[in-house]
């Protein structure tokens, strides 16, 4: 089965997007797959001064995406974009010039906020920063998801009324990560 990583772009202690994502691993298309949480709250501010000597945070994100079959990101939307915490990531992985960790890798992305278009901007963003990353992304279904009781269960699992849609596209990207590869 595949590896799959999973990039939460919130460092909130209660946040959304890392409750659903935890709930993602859960659902029945999940099972048997290894599904790991990158760190992104230890990494530092990118500094390309810096890239001839990582900090070990930025090997670990890096050595976490080389070995994965795929990635899920997670993204609150912040002023109608991705949290600068996720860029930050997501620029260390890519650096130094050539040396991407996140190249090839297939991703999926999703968001939930409680705004009624979810994070559909800051997606849109990142899925442009994906695409210059080299990164097939799941294009169908989109998820754009608004925050509301029994999204997640007390028990940490999609509710009754999003969980066949989540299912579905967690089976699509998973289709895609193993057309891929993974």
């Amino acid at each position: 089965m595949s590896k799959i990583a999973i990039v939460v772009g919130s460092l909130r202690a209660e946040s959304f997007n890392h409750r659903v994502a935890e709930a993602l691993t859960r659902l029945p298309a999940g099972q048997g797959h290894d599904f790991t949480f990158a760190d992104i709250g230890s990494l530092p501010l990118y500094d390309q001064d810096d890239d001839a000597d990582q900090a070990d945070s930025v090997k670990a994100l890096k050595a976490l995406i080389a070995d994965s079959d795929g990635v899920i990101f997670l993204t609150p939307e912040y002023n109608r974009s991705m949290p600068g915490v996720l860029k930050n990531a997501i620029d260390h992985a890519s650096r130094p010039y050539g040396q991407s960790a996140w190249s090839g890798k297939p991703a999926g992305v999703l968001g939930v906020s409680v705004g009624a278009i979810g994070t559909a901007l800051a997606q849109q963003h990142l899925r442009n920063v994906l695409a210059y990353l080299h990164m097939p992304t799941l294009g169908q279904p989109e998820v754009f998801l608004q925050w509301k009781d029994g999204l997640v269960t007390e028990e940490g699992t999609i509710g009754e009324s999003s969980a066949a849609f989540l299912d579905g596209w967690l089976q699509a990207f998973l289709a895609l990560v193993e057309t891929h590869g993974g």
